[in-house]
């Protein structure tokens, strides 16, 4: 996967997620040179990339004021951009297009604060990002040229997969499938353990059991061509071992209206974090 392009790109924040994308893109072969991380404290692995690869770091992106960056990746905690924009201000070009991995940020917010005419994409990737097997949902405003979005396609592919969406607002749902998702996996697994637990296995069985069938079937679905149910019933034997577990978790509620009101619960917290 390539993901070099004319022009240099100014890494606004090297915490996880930012830190993530610099692995990936010096790992694809991304010109270090073309590089320029602003980040007052980045972590000492980072640190160490850095000087690994000779990447440029400044503690104020105001000290590039000058440089004429084709992308400004924004990817700064929401709670800290009303800080962060004054900043990169200066970096503002007819030919630049600012990439924002902040959760909740709108391509509204960043027009009011950079400009009506700014090229904006907003996205929401999620934490398998730190082992490049993370999705990224992407929405692009009407400022941004095609070359933009496939600079920020190949950027954004450097964590994962990456998918498009053509209204915006379908980024807050995005965010309560894949941004948030992750954290359902976890709790699956968190339940498998503690259920092997009070059925008589050792802790550390039970963990390892769980951890080891949630992550297997991830890779098996990742590798697989079938649909999550083709899956699930080419391991379901009529009236075996699994048809029985399956009937429980049914009969105790509908697990697909329970994961969509999840869902939309996610969705709307994002929708409030965006006023």
């Amino acid at each position: 996967m390539d993901v070099d392009f004319d022009g240099k790109l100014l890494l606004v924040g090297a915490g996880n997620l930012g830190g993530a994308l610099l692995r990936g893109w010096l790992a694809s072969g991304m010109e270090p040179g073309k590089i320029v991380v602003q980040d007052p404290g980045p972590p000492d692995h980072i640190i160490d990339l850095m000087k690994t690869h000779n990447v440029s770091c400044v503690e104020e992106a105001g000290n590039q004021s000058d440089a004429d960056f084709s992308v400004v990746v924004l990817s700064v905690k929401p709670q800290i951009m009303d800080a962060v924009l004054p900043g990169v201000r200066p970096f503002v070009r007819p030919n630049t297009v600012f990439l924002s991995v902040a959760a909740g940020k709108t391509t509204g917010y960043f027009e009011a604060g950079l400009g009506d005419d700014l090229s904006i994409v907003r996205t929401i990737p999620n934490t398998p990002a730190a082992v490049g097997r993370g999705i990224t949902a992407a929405f692009a405003n009407s400022n941004v040229t095609p070359a933009q979005k496939q600079h920020c396609d190949h950027l954004l592919s450097a964590i994962g997969e990456v998918v498009w969406v053509e209204n915006e607002d379908l980024i807050d749902v995005a965010t309560g499938v894949s941004g948030s998702g992750p954290a359902y996996v976890f709790y699956l697994a968190e339940c498998l353990a503690l259920a092997g637990v009070s059925a008589g296995l050792p802790d550390d069985i039970a963990l390892k059991l769980a951890r080891a069938t949630v992550s297997g079937a991830g890779e098996l679905m990742h590798q697989s061509p079938l649909d999550p149910g083709k899956l699930r019933e080419n391991v379901t034997s009529p009236n075996g071992t699994t048809a029985a577990a399956l009937e429980v978790l049914r009969d105790s509620g509908d697990m697909a209206e329970l994961m969509t009101k999840a869902v939309a619960a996610a969705a709307n917290r994002s929708r409030a974090l965006a006023k």
